[in-house]
């Protein structure tokens, strides 16, 4: 079966619409194909019936999440990369940064947040195949990794990138309350016993970002306070490092990391982390095998239990997903003994395939339950499993070595109502299909035998799992309800897919996902299919933990004003056109990278991934009944033989000729050009002008005035990491060469790429990672801004006095000034200068992705990974 190139929203609002459209009569194999935009098949006067098509749609949908698992996981892999290789990186990488950061002058003026109004992925004014929209999700903002709440109406979200957030009135109406800390990436965030809100940075979920946290800060007053530097725990100890879970047992705070697990007194902020347990000593920084390759994944722990019954109890779940020799349960009888031992469960759950758990002891310690998942799975070929959970379990002793009854596994799930229900004929993909990224699990505080547990749905047991409901299905796409005029239709509101965490207080359970944060009474109510009627998102805006890859902007075409727009991770695209209150999202699945015309900002070409691109002329707006033949936009991915084809980085990058918005450049393992601008009208009008080479895949693409700067990796992780830059003219593929680097330019990322509008021999590239002072790898060097005046023949290191911190995205202004994005701010160098300034003030210290000019206002534009766009009116300079 074919598979739809704008994958996830193509196949449901491609499919059933379509079967809306046919108004319920046969329609012929052709006509089906021809309005989906599919190549013929054997067969193809045979005729469809809608019923047949639903069932193609179904099994379809479930193929597309199963890809996202794919996905995501490659996702949080490359970002990364980026970061860490050629190693990984040493505790004191952010303090440093930070500490730089703050002796540096700011120019003048203050950022504006431009993202920070509704978004709504259910827009109807963008309803076409190729958006989420009507999936049922509602208003969305980013991933949040962490929740606490307690009986009083405090609620505190902890965004992925996007800090702490806190809601005084059980959510909604949020203030951001972490904006001073050195990092706003988010492992956990929990309230102790005495009231004091525990905050973990470095988001866990298995990815090996080693990179971005700086630490546990704990604040004393979290109704009316906001967290500073000096509410930091302990000394540098857990820098550099994720961290996956707060526990706090026996007087103190324990945070299980992927570097082991390490505890700290609760009453106390002094002192250091004391490291109660790591399985593999000699991988940790300093040890005598951190250097190695794999050193990143060799003392991941997942999650720690303190045991209610003997708080000198303690149980590990220690293991890499994909599988090792540690990998399993361990625990000690009293830890401040040490003596841990590895456990040996017995029961149902397989003593030799543990990957990936999550804990939950009920309040009582008389149960003790857990999600596993299967390394067997993850490491079967793509296409051969339908999930990689291997199941859900329960020790009714409380005890981890059991026995283990296994009260949930893929099946049972998929058939609790889950719309993640293996399709027709075997195919598809079943709940647990992204298990190593989506877990949460709790039980009742009242009721040991009410449990919730995350996956990429939410599912629900009264009866310690004996029988499951899927309270909050995946989307609402594949149901008998769905329909795609109209977001309400007889479907419930759901969730967001893919969960991270899970909260209970105030008579509400609060989970977090992907698409921000929902909730329900504790005992909520059902339908006849099991699914919750009384879910509310709480994303109204005020929580702007968008995670944008990318902004592109533009004049609107109907009005004065700027439409901006941004590629977002799992919510698709979002545009923001003069006068809107609310964005709308006009392109579904993961948002990539995108640019828009500067003459007609709705004229856009936009990325799902892997330079699966598609070109939009109004905005993507919906013109008739949302049927395929209504849509808006084209696909224009570039292939060889067949689309899909080109190697690509996840976020593949392309851009415009900044003189020249009719010829665009774009990079996977080849550079691919096109002369046709916004007529292009398939994947075809592409031409394929220079190989970079087998297994280098395009990092970042710039062109100007007809040169273009490629960079690329290849391979692009630790173990033999290597990068490189080609250069060339567009309208002359002899003219496309590898440029030689010098031998003291750093062995990381090339990220961006700026050139000089007035001189395409003069550029700028931006370098991701920290220096060699921080990272454990060969030839990491220093510096994070380079410029050649000769087409890449030389090179100078232009840092200067620049915060050792990873930069993504340069940009030079007609006036010579530069302007860059990194991890922790964004910096200017104005005409003429040599040191930098940070650029204004009033933006987090969160990762910035993008940087684009806008002559409309005058104003730079930086997309951030966690929260939102923000916009700087260079008139204030």
């Amino acid at each position: 079966m074919s598979t739809f190139r704008w994958r996830k929203p193509a196949t449901i609002a491609g499919a059933l619409v379509l079967t809306a459209a046919l108004g319920g009569v046969a329609a012929t194999n052709h006509e089906v194909r021809e309005a989906l935009g599919l190549a013929e098949e054997p067969g193809a006067n045979m005729p469809w019936h809608p019923r047949e098509f639903m069932e193609m749609a179904a099994g379809e949908a479930s193929e597309e999440a199963g890809e996202e698992a794919f996905e995501a996981r490659t996702i949080a892999e490359q970002f990364a990369q980026a970061r860490y290789a050629p190693g990984i990186v040493s505790p004191g990488a952010y303090s440093n940064a930070l500490s730089q950061l703050t002796a540096l002058p700011t120019t003048k003026g203050s950022w504006r947040e431009v993202t920070n109004v509704k978004y709504d992925g259910d827009d109807p004014r963008y309803r076409d195949y190729a958006s989420n929209s009507s999936g049922g999700a509602g208003l969305v903002t980013g991933r949040m990794t962490g929740l606490a709440a307690d009986n009083n109406g405090y609620v505190y979200a902890a965004g992925a990138d996007g800090g702490v957030w806190r809601s005084s009135i059980g959510g909604r109406s949020w203030t951001p309350i972490a904006d001073a800390l050195p990092t706003l990436s988010s492992g956990d965030v929990v309230l102790a016993t005495d009231g004091s809100l525990w905050y973990a940075t470095g988001e866990g979920n298995t990815g090996a970002t080693s990179f971005v946290g700086a630490g546990v800060y704990r604040l004393a007053n979290p109704r009316t306070g906001k967290f500073a530097a000096t509410d930091r725990v302990g000394g540098t100890e857990l820098e550099s490092t994720t961290i996956n879970k707060l526990r706090f047992f026996d007087g103190k705070v324990w945070a299980a990391t992927n570097r082991g697990l390490y505890s700290h007194a609760m009453g106390a902020a002094s002192g250091a982390w004391k490291l109660e347990f790591a399985p593999n000593p000699s991988y940790l920084p300093g040890g005598s095998n951190a250097g190695a390759a794999n050193a990143a994944y060799k003392n991941i722990v997942n999650d720690v239990a303190g045991d209610p019954r003997r708080p000198k109890h303690v149980v590990v779940a220690s293991a890499w997903r994909s599988g090792d020799t540690y990998n399993g349960f361990y625990e000690t009888t009293d830890y401040t003994a040490g003596g841990w031992t590895k456990v040996n469960p017995g029961g149902a759950i397989p003593a030799d395939d543990i990957g990936y758990v999550t804990f939950a002891f009920s309040a009582d310690g008389g149960k003790l339950y857990a999600i596993n998942q299967s390394p067997s799975l993850l490491n079967k070929p793509a296409g051969n499993v339908n999930s990689y959970l291997d199941g859900i379990y329960v020790s009714n002793t409380g005890n981890p070595a059991g026995p283990w009854n296994k009260i949930a596994d893929s099946a049972k799930l998929g058939n609790s109502g889950s719309a993640l229900k293996q399709a027709v004929g075997g195919k598809g993909y079943g709940p647990g299909i992204q298990a190593w990224y989506n877990q949460f699990l709790a039980v009742d505080p009242a009721n040991p035998n009410h449990v919730w547990a995350g996956l990429e749905e939410v599912y629900e047991s009264t009866d310690a799992g004996a029988n499951w409901k899927t309270v909050g299905p995946y989307w609402n796409f594949n149901f008998a309800c769905w329909n795609i005029h109209d977001a309400q239709n007889t479907c419930n509101k759901t969730t967001h897919s893919d969960q991270h965490s899970v909260a209970v207080g105030n008579g509400f359970v609060y989970v977090g996902n992907d698409g921000g944060v929902y909730r329900r009474p504790v005992n909520g109510r059902t339908d006849k299919d099991g699914h919750a009627t009384d879910w509310q998102s709480l994303n109204d805006g005020t929580i702007d933990a968008l995670q944008y890859y990318s902004v592109a902007v533009g004049k609107d075409p109907a009005k004065a004003g700027t439409v901006v727009s941004g590629g977002l991770q799992d919510n698709g695209v979002s545009v923001l056109r003069p006068g809107d209150t609310v964005m709308g999202s006009n392109f579904g699945g993961d948002g990539g990278d995108g640019f828009a015309d500067p003459a007609n900002g709705c004229r856009q070409v936009q990325e799902y991934t892997n330079l699966a691109m598609r070109v939009t002329e109004n905005c993507n707006a919906n013109t008739g009944n949302g049927t395929p033949a209504d849509s808006t936009s084209r696909d224009i991915q570039p292939y060889t033989s067949s689309p899909g084809d080109e190697p690509a980085r996840f976020i593949a990058p392309f851009a415009p000729d900044d003189h020249d918005a009719n010829t665009w450049v774009a990079g996977g393992q080849h550079v691919w050009v096109n002369t046709k601008g916004y007529a292009i009208s398939d994947g075809k009008g592409w031409t394929n002008v220079f190989d970079l080479g087998a297994g280098h895949t395009a990092t970042s693409v710039a062109v100007s005035g007809g040169t273009a700067y490629v960079g690329w990796c290849g391979p692009c992780n630790n173990a033999g990491f290597t990068r490189g830059l080609a250069v060339g003219k567009v309208g002359d593929p002899s003219s496309w060469h590898q440029v030689t680097l010098p031998g003291d330019f750093p062995n990381r990322f090339v990220q961006g790429v700026g050139i000089d509008p007035a001189n395409g021999a003069h550029a700028f590239l931006a370098v991701n990672g920290f220096s060699r002072r921080f990272t454990e790898g060969p030839g990491a060097g220093f510096g994070h801004v380079f410029e050649t005046t000769d087409s890449g023949a030389t090179w100078k290191d232009v840092s200067a006095n620049l915060p050792d911190v990873p930069a993504s995205s340069v940009k030079e202004l007609a006036n010579g000034a530069l302007v860059l994005a990194t991890d922790l701010a964004t910096f200017y160098r104005a005409p003429g200068a040599t040191d930098w300034q940070r650029l204004g003030a009033g933006l987090p210290l969160t990762v910035g992705m993008d940087v684009e000019y806008n002559a409309v206002d005058n104003s730079i534009y930086v997309a951030t990974h966690g929260r939102g766009i923000w916009a700087f009116d260079l008139a204030q300079l």
